[in-house]
């Protein structure tokens, strides 16, 4: 079929495939940590060291040898390329994951709705920096210079994601939903199905283990990405697939 505005969402199961942990554990702790004690901005005003700590943790994960981009990860990059080489289409990539594995594989057209691990807010000038050490509360903004107003770029609980403007903008005009590797749990994502469906578009849920919205999509495949996402492309998009220059 010939689809003529792609949205997908990604989330965490995408990148577990490539070693990155999921964000909580099945009793609600990362790292040991309360999630409200390292991702709000309370938890931040209260204790900013804990929170660089638990931040800079997962950035020398995400940035080991051992972290790379998967076939998941490779095959939305190359069908991205091919839709665009082929003048086939819009195509929108939203992920919920903070680390990089996307940009690494090749995706172009992409929203971090949740901000990225590899970037610093600055809370006095509002400039984004890339961060690539360790951050702390002694950390100096480049752009402004100031001692001690830099945080993790991410957004925390209670806080807006990044670009839903644009993202429901997408979602309004789209014709075909993917979402791959999300729970379902975590609004305001678990919301886009709906909207997409409000739009009219084909709606496919390609996930580990059925969703929590699993019965707003019109095809639910489960399994991992690396198995599903490269197959359910190339049988139903054959067209954008193919030789590009055929």
């Amino acid at each position: 079929m010939n689809y003529q505005s792609i949205v997908v969402l990604t989330g965490a199961g995408i990148s577990a495939e490539s070693g990155i942990r999921t964000f909580r554990a099945s009793d609600g702790l990362w790292e040991d940590h309360k999630i409200e004690d390292v991702c709000t901005p309370e938890a931040f005003a209260k204790n900013p060291a804990l929170v660089h700590q638990f931040y800079n943790q997962r950035r020398q994960q995400l940035l080991s040898k051992e972290i790379q981009p998967n076939a998941a990860h490779i095959a939305l990059a190359e069908f991205e390329a091919k839709l665009e080489a082929k003048c086939a289409g819009e195509f929108l990539l939203v992920t919920q994951n903070v680390d990089n594995l996307h940009e690494r594989a090749g995706s172009q057209n992409l929203i971090h709705m949740h901000g990225e691990l590899l970037q610093s807010f600055c809370l006095a000038c509002d400039q984004r920096t890339e961060q690539l050490t360790d951050s702390s509360s002694k950390s100096i903004c480049p752009a402004c210079q100031q001692i001690g107003s830099l945080r993790p770029d991410i957004v925390w609980f209670g806080e807006m994601p990044y670009q839903m403007d644009r993202i429901y903008r997408q979602l309004e005009q789209c014709d075909l939903f993917i979402s791959i590797g999300a729970s379902g749990n975590v609004y305001p994502a678990a919301g886009f199905v709906e909207a997409a469906k409000i739009a009219g578009a084909h709606c496919v849920e390609l996930n580990l283990e059925p969703s929590a919205t699993m019965s707003q999509f019109d095809e639910v495949h489960n399994g991992t990405a690396t198995q599903l996402v490269a197959s359910w492309l190339a049988q139903n998009i054959p067209e954008v697939i193919g030789n590009t220059d055929s």
